[in-house]
């Protein structure tokens, strides 16, 4: 027992010891003094600073002029483009229409910002139901035609509008022809 007792006490003495520890102060150091003229003379000089180059302003107008330019060169482009046309209930492309869809590939290779929307149409015989489904498997011919001559798939949308747009509304079938086609739609994308 008298050695618990006296590690006991060595154990006080210990804990005693280390929570007594002085705080340390800093060593403050003395202050220079500058000569007045010496002050005075820093006082003139300037100070390095490194001017900051200033950034390039965009402003809504610049981005306005641009996309009206953007717009105007798509317009332009668009303008080159021409239906392709397909015979009664058909949905190959057809020779005589290659040359067209050359003309297309063109501008899109030429312009990797452009995307392409392919609207199939067809005339006015048949069910709604049934030109809905010849419009699409017409654009996605023209599709798979665009493709072939290099044109990715991820820049070419489809849609079909059956007999819902005709270019042309007389019963007759120079008019029903004209309404057989697929129209090209250019548009700013994504490259």
């Amino acid at each position: 027992m008298k050695k618990f007792f006296l590690m006991l006490a060595a154990i006080g003495i210990i804990i005693s010891g280390c929570s007594q520890k002085g705080v340390v102060k800093p060593v403050e150091q003395p202050k220079q003094e500058i000569p007045a003229a010496q002050q005075r003379q820093s006082e003139k000089m300037p100070t390095e600073k490194q001017t900051p180059v200033p950034a390039e302003k965009v402003t809504s107008s610049d981005t306005a002029d641009q996309a009206s330019k953007n717009s105007r060169y798509i317009l332009e482009l668009q303008a080159k483009l021409q239906d392709i046309h397909f015979a009664y209930d058909k949905y190959a492309v057809r020779a005589e229409e290659k040359p067209a869809l050359k003309i297309v590939s063109d501008i899109l290779l030429k312009n990797n910002n452009l995307k392409v929307s392919i609207e199939g149409h067809c005339d006015e015989r048949g069910t709604n139901e049934y030109n809905l489904a010849l419009g699409d498997k017409r654009a996605n011919a023209v599709k798979e035609y665009l493709i072939s001559l290099g044109i990715p798939s991820i820049r070419i949308e489809t849609i079909s509008y059956g007999e819902e747009k005709p270019v042309c509304t007389e019963s007759t079938e120079a008019c029903w022809t004209r309404n057989r086609r697929a129209h090209f739609v250019l548009e700013e994308g994504k490259r």
